[in-house]
């Protein structure tokens, strides 16, 4: 039986070094071998006994997926390769159940298992996921959803939850291949003894613990197939009897099938315990001939998710299962959909190897991506809501396809959506819907970044656009800093960062209130005195109404959040030097002034300057020194109320 999660084939270099120990064996089977499971797989083994008790049942969804993967695997191979063991043997998966001694057995005619595959897909820890999935479940043992284990090819080891022994009795297709028997009881060790198995497959058998005696029923049985392992494309004999309905869903009219049956499909190939948040069925006839059922999921992915380890649609050749995850269909910014593909223009002998240069594939990877984001363009105008929960979801995701999909650049972009100034809660808008709420003159798209909205909308640089009633884009997601300043412009309009300093703005020209210019240069010069190498320059500005001061960023200078991220894969990394802009009309400015005016020396001055800079840094979080800030500022409030 093949584990159905497993990314890779360990490599044989790794398969030594990681290999659990072997122990001489006991007396209780004279040419068994005793081996020692990896280190972390023993934690986990532990983790799942004792803190996913509350789901049991996933063990048979996890036991009848490995077993389905066996199958479509030596059904795969038959295509071009008949000298194998058992060829015309028919595909399908047995379940067994005897009340009376509460042993329960599942056996398949699939690929079959090697002894070193026995050692390292069931002896060791081989998905590249799994030691985080351990580290979560140590953090989180009352919280981790059951239904979690299959995403990291841990699924196997869930059968520990309903019993304490397991032995697993297998022979690979290989017409040369042996026979053997793997026994465990989950502590620690496991035996593996060469066995006379004169059929292909894998044989799983164990005695139910006391706990887990619901599951000598036939009907308990037959009611977690039917939840979740209905569309498995083999049959499934209980007892003899078939139980569940083998149908390729997606060669059916959209109009005959249920939502009941969808979300149970897609539940069986995504191992999502939710039904998906939208689906797109489709029946392509042209320039390349498929049928396809795409689903988004209707949960976000897990903490851990990379794009290149995802597993996304399953490809299908007339019917015949080709691939688990073809990596060919969909771009990376798309891997979170699940579903399948069947076409009818890919030969029935071809390999996986084959797909990755097939112009087929390239056509229908083309049309595939076409159509999704025709759907998600319709989504967003007809049903803002769930659009909005999709793009919560995968927007970081999605919106990468910006600078890698230039023949679609244009969509995305048109797909990307914001909070903004205006916007309340989870509102969000397009760029689209900004430009057309536009205020009269305003030729440029502002936005300002940063971590929380609530920080934003108290970020002095937005003041001048408050009063203006111009609306601002709030981006708060990591993505975006890369993302939108490579936009460059939308509908012809530049995107400027209100952080920048060199934006369009216009000082009123009624403003009586602030210094006059040779005091506002008198005081701008000994700001520059005293912060000296600390900023780029210091300038009277435009933008402020009721804050005496901010920091910007010059013409050449980086994004404050862009930094931010800098500092954390570089901890010397150092950073542009920003501009301070004073406001001249504010009464701390004014006071400075005068005091400049009696003498450009006064201590309090000065005090009063270098607290007003790092100010502004605690502001943008940049502050480095807190202590100083606090000292000096106890020092000018002493001075005050003398």
């Amino acid at each position: 039986m093949s584990e159905k999660k497993d990314k890779k084939t360990t490599k044989a270099a790794a398969a030594e070094k990681a290999a659990p120990k072997k122990k001489a064996a006991g007396k209780k089977k004279s040419n068994a071998e005793q081996f020692e499971y990896q280190a972390e797989l023993q934690q986990l083994l532990h983790l799942i006994v004792h803190s996913l008790y509350t789901h049991p049942e996933i063990f048979l969804r996890e036991l009848i997926s490995n077993a389905s993967d066996a199958l479509n695997k030596i059904r795969f191979r038959l295509l071009t390769d008949k000298d194998v063991q058992d060829p015309d043997a028919e595909m399908n998966i047995k379940i067994s159940i005897d009340s009376e001694k509460k042993i329960l057995t599942i056996e398949d005619s699939g690929i079959g298992m090697t002894r070193d595959d026995l050692i390292n897909r069931i002896g060791t820890v081989a998905s590249s996921g799994t030691l985080e999935f351990v580290k979560q479940l140590k953090e989180n043992k009352n919280n981790v959803d059951g239904n979690m284990i299959g995403q990291f090819g841990v699924g196997f080891y869930s059968v520990f939850m309903v019993t304490d022994l397991v032995t697993i009795e297998t022979r690979h297709a290989e017409k040369d291949g042996k026979g053997y028997r793997w026994q465990s009881d989950g502590r620690g060790t496991y035996t593996i003894e060469e066995i006379d198995k004169a059929t292909r497959g894998t044989k799983i058998s164990f005695r139910l613990n006391d706990a887990s005696q619901e599951f000598t029923e036939a009907h308990r049985i037959r009611h977690v197939i039917n939840k979740y392992s209905n569309f498995v494309d083999f049959p499934i004999f209980l007892n003899d009897e078939e139980v569940n309905k083998v149908s390729a869903l997606w060669h059916r009219q959209k109009s005959e099938i249920t939502d009941e049956e969808r979300g149970e499909f897609y539940k069986f190939i995504s191992n999502d315990y939710a039904d998906p948040l939208a689906h797109l069925h489709l029946s392509i006839e042209g320039v390349v001939n498929f049928k396809s059922i795409v689903f988004i999921p209707n949960t976000p992915p897990s903490p851990f998710f990379r794009p290149d380890e995802e597993k996304s649609l399953q490809l299908y050749s007339n019917k015949i299962f080709i691939q688990d995850d073809c990596k060919e269909l969909l771009p990376d910014y798309l891997r979170f959909l699940k579903g399948v593909v069947d076409t009818e223009d890919l030969p029935l002998n071809v390999s996986r190897e084959v797909t990755q240069n097939s112009p087929t594939m390239i056509k229908i990877k083309n049309t595939l991506v076409s159509k999704v984001l025709s759907f998600l363009e319709d989504m967003s105008r007809k049903e803002p809501e769930k659009f909005r929960t999709f793009y919560k979801n995968f927007g970081n995701i999605f919106k990468m396809g910006i600078n890698s999909d230039f023949s679609n650049r244009d969509r995305l972009i048109n797909l990307l959506h914001f909070s903004t100034t205006r916007t309340e809660g989870e509102e969000t808008i397009s760029l689209k819907e900004y430009t057309e709420r536009m205020t009269e003159g305003q030729n440029e798209i502002y936005y300002l970044s940063g971590e929380q909205k609530e920080l934003l909308l108290n970020n002095p640089n937005l003041e001048y656009f408050r009063k203006k009633e111009i609306e601002v884009l709030l981006l708060t997601e990591p993505a975006d800093i890369f993302i939108v300043p490579s936009i460059g412009e939308y509908d012809k309009k530049p995107l400027k960062s209100i952080d920048k300093a060199d934006i369009d703005l216009k000082k009123d020209a009624d403003d009586e209130s602030a210094l006059k210019e040779n005091l506002a240069s008198a005081l701008i010069d000994v700001f520059k005195e005293a912060l000296g190498d600390k900023v780029e320059d210091v300038i009277e500005s435009k933008r402020l109404v009721d804050s005496p001061a901010t920091l910007v960023i010059g013409k050449e200078g980086m994004d404050t959040q862009m930094e931010k991220m800098m500092r954390m894969m570089q901890q010397d990394f150092a950073g542009g030097k920003r501009i301070l802009e004073i406001n001249t009309s504010h009464p701390l400015i004014k006071n400075l002034s005068r005091l400049n005016i009696g003498s450009s020396t006064d201590p309090l001055l000065r005090k009063s300057i270098m607290q007003i800079y790092e100010g502004a840094l605690l502001m943008e979080g940049s502050l480095k020194s807190p202590g100083d800030f606090i000292k000096r500022m106890t020092e000018i409030m002493t001075e005050a109320t003398k």
